[in-house]
């Protein structure tokens, strides 16, 4: 059996890698992934173990390994030395079982093989294929969005929520956001489930998280730079306090799934629109009150917009949008 080896940061996972393992197959029955995370880079290695596990998830010839690293201990850099291969190339001989090939992209790969006394095969050495690199990617993050393989998208992906009372605006901003940014739309799903804000239960309540949180996951399949959200959990959360006197038991890893980088709240102080569906201004002006203090209970930040005029709010929310993008 002829075994392969294909190492490097995977920091972020890009079509190019991809392509390299998809290269490294073709020369090997069985093939070594080995994803190198030092103790100084911001991903942790076991994230960048799953992106590549699931996009080769159908394929039985693949193991995938993680090595942690101290960069005191071992270089962190991807230049073609001789003594920095030589470092490598004594690791990986410690921790990993015999390689009869090693493929990659990189002169240094010529080295490395030399150390291990295995063949190199050498892939698209002037990128003429995928001409992106992950330093390239980590400097321009949106601009090479489309390199970033699908599985890694959603670690990038920025979310926004806008919050507020009943007829404060929320649908129409977030609808107008999400055409402007080209962002995908998580909608509100209270109202597929809830025909009447004024009655409703604790199980609609579940089933309006469990709706929200399948629409995140199916927008994290082709996901965008950017997510916009019409409420979020923590308003679910509030309606629960609001009407049954307590919070919900909600798993950790859905308020994961739903934290946001932006929080956006809308000001109740625009006129009420009745619909016939909507609890009267009296009980919106309370709900309003409980949101607020979820959110301070919840230690959720947020950035009030006020103003009764929809462009102003518009305008000020695309800026708020427009530096988180930038930051």
């Amino acid at each position: 059996m002829k075994r392969g080896l294909v190492f490097g940061k995977f920091l972020p996972f890009h079509k190019g890698h991809k392509a390299l393992i998809g290269f490294a197959l073709k020369h090997c029955d069985e093939l070594i992934v080995l994803v190198c995370g030092s103790d100084k880079e911001h991903i942790s290695t076991a994230i960048r173990v799953d992106w590549i596990k699931h996009t080769f998830r159908k394929n039985k010839r693949i193991l995938v390994r993680g090595l942690n690293y101290k960069e005191s201990e071992l270089p962190n850099t991807s230049e073609s030395s001789r003594i920095v291969s030589q470092l490598w190339a004594s690791k990986f001989r410690e921790i990993l079982p015999y390689c009869d090939v090693l493929i990659t992209s990189e002169k240094y790969g010529e080295y490395v093989a030399e150390y291990l006394d295995i063949k190199h095969i050498l892939y698209d050495k002037n990128r003429k294929k995928h001409n992106i690199s992950s330093s390239m990617i980590r400097q321009d993050i949106i601009g090479n969005w489309k390199y970033i393989a699908k599985v890694a998208r959603p670690y990038f992906q920025k979310k926004v929520v806008v919050l507020g009372t009943e007829s404060t605006g929320k649908s129409t901003l977030c609808n107008t956001l999400s055409h402007y940014f080209g962002a995908n739309l998580v909608t509100e799903a209270g109202r597929e489930i809830v025909e009447n804000s004024k009655e409703f239960t604790s199980i609609q309540l579940q089933a309006i998280i469990e709706e929200h949180t399948n629409q995140i996951k199916e927008a994290h399949k082709d996901a965008k730079p950017l997510m916009i959200m019409d409420t979020d959990i923590h308003i679910t959360q509030s309606y629960s306090k609001y009407a049954f006197g307590q919070y919900m038991n909600i798993d950790k890893s859905i308020y994961k799934l739903h934290r946001a980088d932006l929080y956006i709240y809308l000001s109740n102080d625009v006129p009420f629109v009745q619909d016939g569906t909507r609890m009267d201004i009296k009980m919106r002006n309370e709900l309003d009150k409980a949101h607020r203090q979820t959110l301070k209970d919840f230690r959720i930040q947020y950035h009030e917009i006020k103003g009764g005029k929809y462009g102003e709010r518009f305008n000020k929310a695309v800026k708020l949008i427009e530096d988180l993008l930038s930051s």
